[in-house]
């Protein structure tokens, strides 16, 4: 049991932060926080994600490139474009490339990420990576008690890795849409506990600034409570992020999305965030 639980939280914790500081807050800048809070979470990130810990500015880059070409061949992570394994494979070499600083990358694309040398580079090699790897086989040497729950511990290893596979491969494959768009995202979860909130989809490419990925009633985003409960107690500051809405309108006896009567307010950044 012990085990199960630590593989529970370990994959919580690991996806919320992903969610919620590389993804809301280092790609999209969707709320602002002050440096010292940014450096407290940078760290958090580093140390829950352990060996999977992903560069914020190479999933920043990649995130932003996503959305600008979403589902076409210059999406760095399509569904649409090839199967599971190459699209994994796509994804691990174009990431690598952007960490490393190998390959160009467009003006648009760059700056409003946080960086921070010594955990993205010194710290965030296999040096420290093989260390993590230790201390969690420590953990289950000394609390597992049958040997099938060692099936678990390659998980821990790559849980950033396996929770973007898991959004970007169902996020554009399986589910629901609430809005039409030029790419092919849905909203596969309705209540998204498995990847705290990252499975809305096509609520987040339809309003890619807004901290809240679910818009209907029925839809629930746990990464955006965790963000909404920090705004409440000062660390996040959410005053001029953007609202997502769900007007919903009756055309010819059906139920169709509609554009909301003003354009919501749009989190001034100093970079483009979904790349246009």
């Amino acid at each position: 049991m012990a085990i199960l639980i630590f593989f529970g939280v370990h994959w919580q914790l690991s996806v919320l932060f992903q969610s919620v500081f590389l993804h809301r807050y280092g790609a999209h800048r969707q709320f602002t926080m002050s440096k010292r809070a940014e450096r407290f979470f940078h760290v958090l990130t580093w140390a829950i994600q352990g060996p999977s810990y992903l560069n914020p500015r190479a999933y920043a880059i990649m995130h932003r490139m996503h959305h600008a070409y979403s589902d076409t061949p210059k999406d760095p992570h399509s569904p649409v474009q090839q199967g599971f394994l190459a699209m994994m494979w796509r994804t691990k070499t174009q990431y690598a490339d952007l960490k490393h600083r190998r390959i160009p990358v467009e003006a648009r694309f760059e700056g409003g990420y946080p960086e921070w040398k010594v955990f993205d580079e010194t710290l965030g090699g296999w040096g420290a990576a093989i260390g993590w790897g230790a201390l969690y086989l420590a953990i289950y040497a000394a609390f597992a008690t049958h040997w099938w729950l060692f099936l678990l511990f390659p998980v821990h290893l790559a849980l950033g890795p396996v929770h973007g596979g898991i959004v970007n491969w169902f996020g554009h494959k399986l589910g629901y849409r609430n809005y039409e768009s030029t790419d092919n995202s849905k909203n596969s979860l309705v209540f998204d506990y498995l990847t705290m909130g990252e499975l809305f989809q096509n609520n987040h490419h339809k309003w890619g600034q807004s901290p809240n990925f679910a818009v209907r009633a029925f839809e629930l985003d746990p990464g955006y409570q965790f963000i909404r409960l920090m705004g409440l107690v000062g660390v996040f500051d959410l005053s001029e992020a953007q609202v997502a809405r769900w007007e919903p309108a009756r055309i010819a006896g059906r139920r169709v999305a509609v554009e909301p009567s003003q354009s919501p307010a749009i989190l001034a950044a100093p970079s483009p965030m979904d790349g246009e």
